[in-house]
């Protein structure tokens, strides 16, 4: 073979490498957009200012309207089932969790110590307290003020290094935690359940749709379904989780601790555990609907598997058909 061929076949022989990507529509400048580690990638736009709060009606709206949806009838089902089920065993689980938590010496009071104060006449305001006992530690994470820290917090790092997603989340945190207060509040003045500690009868008694007087003179006889506590938790942890996916520890501490405040909720006679499952459900759904509101969701066009292929290819040059390997990927 002519030594000009032999070139010539020598660099056919070699891989001819190609690449190709799915054309991308690119996102507008004010769009920080972040890798997620299932495939996903998450654009967050700077927040609108007091979008946590002009976003609540209509996002009070979308949540009110989620039982009604055919998709929903399933879930729903099963959190009516679980709470009826339990409402059977409620005086039994309550009687048991007292008993072992006395065991133990886990004590059900609530004992705070106050740090910071503010003095209006004669009554004492407090503005930071810190918990005495585990149980009242415990029971402190379902009180919002953790959760409005950390959203401090990270309205503090998003302002500092320009985070759209911190900001976002911080949104996020303030704007469930005032879905929560307001869809918790209806659900306790409509369904007028007693509490543990104010049971008139095995399992609390129902009073619905109680006086609003009646209601805030004696609140703890009407205001135990559902947990306002616990689904506050619940949300608060369903929304870092869905903005912080690669930190994969916040779900299984953020369960386990919401898992702790429902056993102190029993303990010191605070809720009855059929008083969860619904309040599990609208914490999850609320922090669900605020996450689609602030940030928008797309397929990483680059995380996709990527497959090789190598072939054995003839192609037309000077004047004859030579061989060569196509290397794809």
């Amino acid at each position: 073979m002519p030594r000009n061929r032999l070139v010539i076949l020598c660099i056919f022989l070699t891989f001819n490498c190609t690449l190709s990507a799915q054309n991308e529509t690119r996102p507008a400048v004010d769009t920080q957009w972040h890798r997620f580690p299932n495939g996903r990638m998450a654009g967050y736009t700077k927040p609108r200012s007091f979008g946590f709060l002009t976003q609540v009606p209509g996002d009070a709206g979308h949540i009110a309207a989620v039982p009604f949806k055919k998709q929903s009838l399933g879930p729903l089902i099963a959190i009516t089932g679980t709470t009826v089920l339990l409402i059977f065993a409620d005086q039994t689980i309550s009687d048991g969790i007292v008993k072992f938590s006395d065991e133990i010496d886990l004590h059900a009071s609530e004992e705070y110590k106050n740090l910071i104060s503010l003095h209006a006449g004669k009554k004492e305001i407090s503005l930071l307290k810190a918990p005495l006992n585990l149980n009242t530690a415990i029971y402190q994470l379902g009180q919002g003020f953790p959760s409005l820290l950390i959203g401090a917090g990270l309205f503090t790092f998003g302002k500092i290094n320009h985070n759209y997603r911190a900001l976002n989340t911080a949104s996020q945190l303030a704007e469930s935690f005032i879905l929560m207060g307001v869809g918790t509040q209806i659900l306790k003045r409509i369904s007028g359940r007693e509490s543990p500690s104010d049971a008139t009868r095995p399992g609390g008694a129902w009073h619905f749709l109680p006086a609003f007087k009646d209601f805030q003179q004696h609140t703890p006889k009407y205001d135990a379904f559902p947990s306002g506590h616990l689904a506050t938790m619940m949300s608060s942890v369903t929304v870092l989780a869905d903005n912080y996916p690669e930190l994969k520890w916040i779900r299984p501490v953020g369960y386990s601790l919401t898992g702790l405040l429902g056993y102190s909720m029993i303990n010191n006679k605070v809720h009855w555990i059929s008083d969860y499952p619904m309040a599990l459900a609208l914490g999850y759904i609320c922090a669900k609907q605020v996450s689609i509101h602030n940030r928008k969701v797309i397929d990483d066009p680059y995380s996709r598997k990527r497959t090789t292929n190598l072939s054995l290819t003839f192609q037309y040059a000077f004047g004859e058909f030579l061989p060569g390997l196509k290397y794809s990927f």
